[in-house]
């Protein structure tokens, strides 16, 4: 039994999904069913239950155990690597990584460019995805790190806070605002709005200022992500609220016009997360020391 059968188990369980699991490890759906078997076959037991008439695999007793004991082998594993590289100095590896789109389309790459110059040995494997499945990920231990707008406490998760982004109004340069340089929320109350879906954390703070501040605007569009918005506001659906390093490009193009939001409350707080029961790779922890300088509780 090879680590990597391992690996192609638990990934299976964390991902529920066959081609995920087979595309994760560059081998093909039949052979991650192949180990399946031969696990079972060695261990004589039951594994794996699949739901009849849904995608997702559910953990038998047997399975449960050895899913768990799994995760610590290959906690171990990890860790045995990291310190046969310590012994040389060397920083090395794959930093799995989540993020929210806006984050990791916009605010990483730099970042990203940066580790990778500093140590070309390691590799920053970036997922972009919705907040709830990147908690998910961490806690599941899919990835190790995740990166997302308006992190909660939550057990089980430690917060590195990172550098809040100003939250600003876009309009096409059309709109009869384009021209302003600074707008109150109040002006905003009945305008045609382009808006992050409600399940968003953007979104439902937004909805939080607009309301202390008396404001319904009216919805035209939902999107779950923020290229979609930022090209129905460009073509004139209506105005939205974003994070202002997603807009600084459209911005300096002439495709966006960018209006600062008078309240001091428009402000969208950024966070690393991470498993609080498990330790990061080196790796890791320089990546988030680039996240963070300031960081000292590493």
């Amino acid at each position: 039994m090879h680590i990597e059968t391992l690996k192609v188990f638990c990934d299976l369980v964390d991902l529920q999904s066959f081609s995920l699991a087979a595309e994760r490890n560059f081998i093909t759906q039949s052979a991650v069913s192949q180990q399946i078997r031969t696990l079972e076959e060695k261990f004589k037991r039951r594994l794996l239950e699949r739901v009849r008439g849904r995608r997702e695999v559910r953990l038998t007793t047997a399975g449960e155990v050895f899913y768990k004991e799994s995760k610590n082998v290959l906690d171990c594993y990890d860790t045995l690597n990291e310190s046969m590289r310590g012994l040389v100095g060397k920083i090395g590896g794959t930093v799995k990584v989540a993020t929210v789109y806006s984050v990791g389309l916009h605010e990483l790459p730099p970042k990203v460019r940066e580790f990778m110059s500093k140590f070309p040995s390691a590799k920053i494997d970036l997922e972009y995805s919705r907040t709830t499945r990147v908690v998910r990920d961490v806690l599941n231990g899919s990835v190790e790190l995740g990166v997302v707008a308006f992190p909660e406490p939550r057990r089980g998760l430690t917060i590195v806070q990172m550098q809040s982004d100003r939250l600003v109004l876009i309009c096409s340069p059309e709109h009869e605002f384009a021209k302003r340089g600074k707008i109150k929320a109040k002006e905003l109350n009945g305008r045609d709005f382009v808006l992050f879906e409600r399940d968003i954390p953007t979104r439902k703070a937004t909805d939080k200022i607009l309301k202390s501040n008396g404001v319904d605007v009216k919805k035209v569009a939902e999107f779950d992500n923020i290229e979609t918005i930022k090209r129905a506001v460009e073509v004139g659906f209506g105005m939205a609220i974003v994070p202002y390093p997603s807009v600084e490009d459209e911005e300096k193009n002439g495709q966006l016009a960018v209006i600062k939001l008078a309240e001091k409350e428009w402000v969208r707080p950024v966070g690393v997360i991470y498993r609080s029961d498990r330790s990061l790779s080196l790796a890791a922890k320089k990546f988030v020391q680039l996240l963070d300088n300031d960081l000292t509780n590493l």
